[in-house]
């Protein structure tokens, strides 16, 4: 899932629970929810094997994802302090598995692999890129309009 995808519904979440602990851990454990839905996500591949002369436009391809979600957030929420952390949180799973690949460690490692060996379970199964698509498509809109009509 585009990290766009992710900030979007942990703000969203974010801006409905008045809670901001559970705002908080729910926009966590939305991140896994996501990668669970058949999705589309761009090549690590590059950043991965530390091919840094090749991994420019990997790098730019995710500034740009991060940015747009952090400007979809500004136009379209009430820009709360929570709204953001919200956004960040439901970031912070694929910030653990970035993390495992820089600083090895059981942990991390473990993380890493439920996170993309168990929870992206849909990752190898051939689902058409339309739907792909759509689904992520879907969540954007929908979150987008929670954040609108509250």
């Amino acid at each position: 899932m585009i990290l766009l995808v992710h900030m979007l519904l942990g703000a969203a979440i974010g801006s409905y629970l008045k809670s901001p602990l559970l705002a908080v851990i729910l926009a966590f454990f939305s991140h896994y929810l996501l990668d669970v839905v058949p999705h589309n996500e761009y090549s690590l591949k590059n950043i991965i094997a530390k091919n840094w002369k090749n991994s420019r436009f990997d790098i730019f391809k995710i500034t740009l994802d991060f940015c747009t979600g952090i400007l979809l957030i500004l136009i379209f929420s009430k820009n709360s302090a929570l709204i953001y952390a919200c956004a960040f949180m439901a970031l912070l799973p694929d910030a653990l598995t970035i993390l495992e690949f820089i600083f090895p460690n059981k942990i991390l490692k473990t993380h890493s692999r439920l996170h993309i060996e168990i929870i992206h379970f849909l990752k190898h199964k051939k689902i058409p890129a339309f739907w792909r698509i759509l689904g992520q498509a879907t969540i954007i809109v929908a979150s987008i309009i929670f954040l609108l009509v509250k």
